[in-house]
């Protein structure tokens, strides 16, 4: 059963996750829904969902399939970037290679092939209670945090700031997830064209 602080933290996740699609949107060639593209790859970030505990969410990025043409070159790409990512700062729960995407205008599957990483993050990880004490302690004093949201279900200033701090980690730690995958998919590909 989900408890309050799970459904906060996921809505607040919910909330940097798409702050940041919006940022790659604006910095990349926007594409629909949570999707963008980047030197000819399609990269997506999924909504969170609260599990046990934990916040995940998934990023997937396209094999680049006019580069990378038959089954057994897909597979050497995937696990290519499979090798890269595991080396980033956070390690994706699982990682697998997905192709199959269903398309609703023409209600078919079409093939596509992505590179799909699940990451989970626990709930006491999204927040850091010393950035959490300096900022609260900064809008006691009277600073001002923009920033800072005034959810009436965080009941204090203080729960207002740790909600702040959820949103902005999950940003962050999802930003550095995506530019790991994008350098992966830039050095695999340099690699292809020799």
């Amino acid at each position: 059963m989900s408890t309050l602080k799970g459904l906060l933290f996921n809505q607040f996740a919910a909330e940097g996750l798409t702050s940041l699609v919006e940022e790659m949107q604006s910095k990349y060639t926007a594409k629909k829904g949570r999707r963008f593209n980047y030197n000819n790859v399609t990269y997506e970030v999924s909504r969170p969902t609260l599990s046990e505990g934990t916040i995940e969410y998934e990023i997937s990025s396209k094999i680049p399939e006019n580069e990378v043409k038959t089954p057994k070159q897909m597979q050497a790409f995937f696990q290519q970037v499979k090798k890269f990512v595991s080396k980033g700062k956070f390690k994706p729960e699982s990682m697998e290679m997905e192709d199959k995407v269903w398309d609703d205008k023409n209600d078919t599957e079409k093939k596509r092939d992505y590179v799909k990483l699940l990451y989970k993050l626990h709930l006491d990880d999204l927040f850091d209670d010393e950035q959490v004490a300096k900022r609260y302690k900064n809008i006691q004093e009277g600073g001002k945090d923009p920033d800072v949201p005034h959810s009436a279900s965080a009941f204090t200033e203080a729960g207002n700031v740790v909600l702040a701090d959820v949103r902005d980690t999950m940003k962050n730690i999802a930003r550095d997830n995506i530019n790991n995958l994008i350098d992966a998919n830039k050095k695999i590909k340099g690699s292809l064209k020799g």
